[in-house]
């Protein structure tokens, strides 16, 4: 009986051991789950804090921009790459309203029926990045005028970058005077857009808090409204200018048939780099023709070069759009205009008349008592592999910005400014 009492102890000494390291296992395995679940969320929660910190990042920058842009941006409104995907019908190809340097430009319509011109920044393509991005976005939202392409908002969202404009009904100037379009513009429509363009290179000059050279002044970046006035668009090649600078040493950029020679032989860049743009845009929207056309004769070609032979055989009707002849114009009018585009094209900077001049000769507030000397040209000859060569056809010239103007004489053939008689 002792010996079967004994067995049955060590038997329940063996089950309560049994159920101790049952007890064991079951503890240690809860233990183990509730640290892979801690492990886990503890996992799941880094992945959102990281997600967070990114949208965080984001806004921080879009926040940061606001202040580095002195709260300007508030005027304008912010959109979601996604409303700006369905407002252009994801991009659609026919949608397409152009294409620059930064990248294309869509029509879109935005919920509201507004249409709006959106501009989507070519990361992988465009000769511009994000940095002229930004400076676009900062340049065209601290100045307003009514001829100054006027920026409803942006998008920066990832790797996005879009701009919103206002749409421009008549879309950009280049189209008509190209032949791109059966549109054409008489004496006044013409004299409207040359007078609206000049008074916005003013404000930007002269007028606005802040002192700003556009570089890219030329057909494609002159958009038009409704009533054909002129908004001068693109400003992503823009840059603000010191009051007491001269000229910076700048990098060339721009067009190659738009840009000045002491810009684009030394790198000088002043507002007169605008003018003589501006010069060379003013005799495109009279002659209704490119800058540079190879197809033409060889005197012909290049624009102010060709401009100046006909000044200098008093033969400046030729320069003419044809089609404007038919219609009937003022030739005095017309004659002023073409002598303000030469003074524009002088090769010393610092006798081209500032923009505000200009004005004041369009509106014959002031008159033209100055006549332009030879420009210098700079020839954009094609080569066989289809390259572009800039040679200079004149004497080499020193710069110019820090000596004193050359003296102007009257050339022979003045009396093409004096005609007062009208075409009709």
């Amino acid at each position: 009986m002792r010996r079967t009492l004994q067995e049955i102890l060590q038997q329940d000494n063996l089950s309560m051991k049994h159920h101790t390291w049952g007890v064991f296992f079951i503890i240690g395995g809860l233990v183990l789950f509730l640290i892979l679940l801690i492990i886990i969320f503890a996992f799941r929660k880094s992945i959102r804090t990281a997600q967070l910190g990114k949208c965080v990042k984001r806004e921080d920058s879009c926040k940061a921009a606001k202040d580095y842009f002195s709260g300007k941006l508030q005027t304008i409104s912010y959109f979601s790459f996604r409303t700006l995907k369905e407002a252009s019908k994801n991009f659609d190809e026919r949608n397409l309203l152009g294409e620059g340097g930064f990248g294309p430009v869509y029509l879109g319509k935005l919920q509201d029926g507004r249409l709006v011109a959106i501009k989507k920044l070519s990361l992988e393509k465009s000769q511009q990045g994000e940095e002229e991005f930004l400076a676009e976005v900062r340049m065209i939202t601290s100045i307003q005028h009514k001829n100054l392409l006027r920026l409803l908002g942006c998008c920066s969202e990832g790797p996005q970058r879009v701009l919103v404009y206002e749409y421009m009904k008549n879309r950009s100037l280049d189209l008509i005077i190209y032949g791109k379009s059966n549109q054409y513009l008489n004496w006044n429509m013409r004299f409207q857009i040359i007078l609206g363009i000049a008074r916005g290179l003013q404000y930007l000059h002269e007028e606005s808090h802040l002192r700003i050279v556009h570089r890219d002044i030329k057909a494609s970046n002159i958009l038009l409204d409704g009533n054909f006035h002129p908004r001068i668009g693109d400003f992503g090649l823009a840059r603000f200018f010191p009051e007491n600078q001269a000229y910076l040493s700048a990098t060339l950029a721009g067009t190659l048939g738009y840009t000045a020679p002491e810009y684009a032989i030394r790198g000088e860049l002043s507002e007169k780099a605008d003018i003589y743009s501006f010069g060379v845009l003013v005799l495109e929207i009279i002659s209704c023709r490119k800058n540079t056309d190879l197809t033409l004769p060889s005197e012909m070609q290049y624009l102010p070069e060709y401009a100046w032979k006909l000044y200098e055989r008093s033969k400046l009707i030729d320069l003419i759009d044809s089609r404007m002849q038919k219609d009937g114009f003022s030739v005095k009018d017309v004659m002023k205009t073409i002598h303000m585009a030469l003074l524009c094209l002088q090769s010393h900077p610092n006798i081209r008349p500032a923009m505000s001049e200009i004005v004041a000769m369009l509106t014959w507030k002031v008159e033209m008592v100055k006549s332009p000397l030879k420009p210098t040209f700079l020839h954009h000859r094609q080569q066989p592999k289809g390259e572009v060569s800039r040679e200079t056809i004149s004497d080499s010239f020193p710069s110019t910005l820090e000596t004193e103007s050359p003296s102007l004489t009257q050339p022979p053939n003045s009396r093409d400014f004096d005609v007062g008689e009208n075409i009709v």
